[in-house]
């Protein structure tokens, strides 16, 4: 029977945070190791126009600020593996993960899963996903050039991605439950379109149900602020109604989480669990902002090499930071 691998430092992810803290360890020669499920970047990678991370005047595509992160700390040492951890578990001097290379062992861990997208739940979104619906403009928008659209959310990422849409799309109806709670910044940016009558907002809409055929999606059912059915006509429908946290692996690892499924940490980002660190949109009080997830990125890797060295429970009390 093979022994099972064991390195300093695992992170769970590979995003900004989870990037930027392996640049940080990998240059002190802590062994670290990279499980990323999904995307290298995470949500970053596939955002067309990053503008507010510090040190691009003119901005950066997601996908090369990315891409440059992996390259840095790869540079280092970083090892990014392709695969999921579907369970940790405290062992005491070690962490046992399982993935679906199999089972490996670590000195401390770093939890960097990020969010993930909301789902309406409605009848069709499912059955369309990937043929009518989808959950990310910069990868899918460019099927729909010349087509009309329909975006469900009122948020700064439906906004943001309508924007982004109007490049490709004859026409957008945005559809939002209440108000259009972006940004002034965004809303104004949106505006233009609106004058052009390219972008229509539509307030107090409620979507009942993403229809089709076999070629695809076609329409969305939805009941207006009166309460009465409106039929929207579209080729494709993007949602964007938020992220939901991806911490379904640690349920039943003792690590705590918020009442919403985050992780929650003290002041060294350090979880109720030694050695069990988090970083970035997946812990409690993230303001879910690129350049914030890196920052954190980098103090939990300072506190996880205290961590290994046995200094950072020597002058604190362990408490959590309970955030709502």
């Amino acid at each position: 029977m093979s022994e099972i691998p064991k390195h300093d430092i695992v992170m769970v992810g590979a995003g900004p945070a989870a990037l930027t803290a392996a640049i940080y360890t990998t240059r002190e020669d802590i062994d670290t190791l990279l499980f990323e499920r999904g995307v290298i970047g995470g949500l970053a990678a596939v955002t067309d126009v990053i503008d507010n991370y510090p040190g691009f005047s003119t901005g950066i595509s997601g996908l090369e600020l990315a891409d440059s992160l992996r390259k840095q700390a790869e540079r280092f040492g970083a090892v990014i593996e392709l695969g999921e951890v579907t369970a940790l578990n405290d062992e005491g001097k070690y962490k046992r993960l399982q993935t679906t290379s199999g089972e490996i062992l670590a000195r401390a861990v770093l939890v960097a899963t990020g969010s993930d997208y909301n789902r309406t739940g409605i009848p069709g979104e499912q059955e369309y996903y990937a043929k009518g619906v989808h959950f990310c403009a910069t990868c899918d928008g460019a099927f729909y050039r010349d087509k009309r659209l329909v975006v469900i959310g009122g948020g700064n990422s439906a906004v943001q991605e309508t924007i982004f849409l109007t490049r490709y799309a004859s026409h957008i109806d945005i559809l939002a439950r209440s108000t259009i709670k972006a940004s002034s910044v965004l809303v104004k940016e949106l505006q233009p379109f609106i004058d052009q009558g390219k972008v229509s907002v539509n307030l107090g809409i409620k979507p009942l149900e993403i229809a089709g055929d076999a070629n695809g999606v076609n329409k969305v059912l939805a009941t207006n602020k009166e309460g009465k059915k409106v039929t929207f006509n579209t080729d494709g429908v993007f949602v964007f109604i938020g992220l939901k946290p991806n911490s379904d692996f640690l349920r039943g690892s003792g690590v705590k989480l918020s009442d919403l499924g985050f992780v929650l940490t003290d002041d060294n980002l350090e979880t109720n669990v030694p050695g069990v660190f988090a970083a970035g949109d997946i812990r409690s009080g993230a303001t879910m902002q690129i350049a914030s997830a890196s920052g954190e990125g980098a103090t939990a890797a300072l506190k996880i090499r205290e961590y290994l060295e046995g200094r950072l429970h020597s002058t604190k009390v362990h408490q959590l930071e309970v955030i709502p």
